[in-house]
């Protein structure tokens, strides 16, 4: 009976644990020491990753809608968190990233009022501010630096600092170049725009624009963040 008795506690131990996610808002849940905690990457399911993607959302670091799947968007946002705290960038989520979410570790922009879309290029970070709060921390990857061919002169891929406006919206859908593909791009200086795209690695990539995931593009334009006019600030 006795071993039954411990059994039965020790299941519940670990049902509690998986229950509640390996963190919460006061910090990582104690973990019995023979209850296994999973370092959590892509295509992993379970609570342990609902819980994961409540922690980030709560820190303001975009995931779309939590639903236990760990996918695109919660690479992402792992991505970010990973970017605001200056450790490696895996994309998954082991003892480092779960001491930092039960820290509740967090980045604070440079705008204290109104509604800007702030650019860190030094951290590969776009943060969406409102009313000088901040609402949402993506992931983004903008000029690599690298030299390309287009318009029949060779130019460097760079974005460029200061503080602009949006002020062209592509209607829907892909915007088609010779430079490639933009998903609903919205433009704030000559040819530089903020933009869904297919692949946003965790460091500079682009010709210039911000690339942002698809479905985070889809919400800044649901939103109205990327209204005409908004401030657009590249540091």
């Amino acid at each position: 009976m006795d071993i039954q008795r411990h059994e039965v506690s020790r299941r519940a131990a670990v049902a509690a644990v998986v229950g509640a996610g390996a963190f919460g808002v006061a910090g990582v849940v104690a973990t019995p020491a023979h209850a296994a905690v999973r370092t959590l990457e892509r295509g992993h399911t379970g609570a342990d990753v609902l819980a994961l993607q409540k922690r980030l959302a709560q820190l303001r670091y975009w995931v779309g809608t939590p639903d236990g799947t760990f996918g695109h968007l919660t690479q992402q946002a792992v991505w970010a968190l990973q970017k605001v705290a200056g450790v490696s960038r895996t994309g998954k989520v082991a003892a480092v990233e779960r001491s930092l979410l039960s820290r509740g570790v967090r980045t604070r922009p440079r705008s204290t009022s109104g509604n800007v879309l702030e650019v860190d290029l030094a951290r590969q970070l776009l943060f969406v501010i409102g009313n000088g709060a901040l609402v949402y921390v993506l992931n983004t990857s903008t000029g690599s630096g690298e030299r390309y061919y287009s318009g029949s002169s060779w130019k460097t891929a760079r974005t460029p600092t200061g503080s602009y406006s949006i002020y062209y919206r592509w209607p829907n859908g892909w915007q088609n170049g010779s430079l490639g593909s933009m998903w609903r791009p919205t433009y704030w200086k000559g040819d530089f725009a903020i933009h869904g795209s297919q692949s946003i690695p965790p460091y500079p990539a682009s010709h210039g624009c911000c690339r942002v995931s698809t479905a985070a593009q889809d919400m800044l334009w649901a939103q109205g963040r990327v209204a005409i006019g908004r401030r657009v600030w590249v540091y």
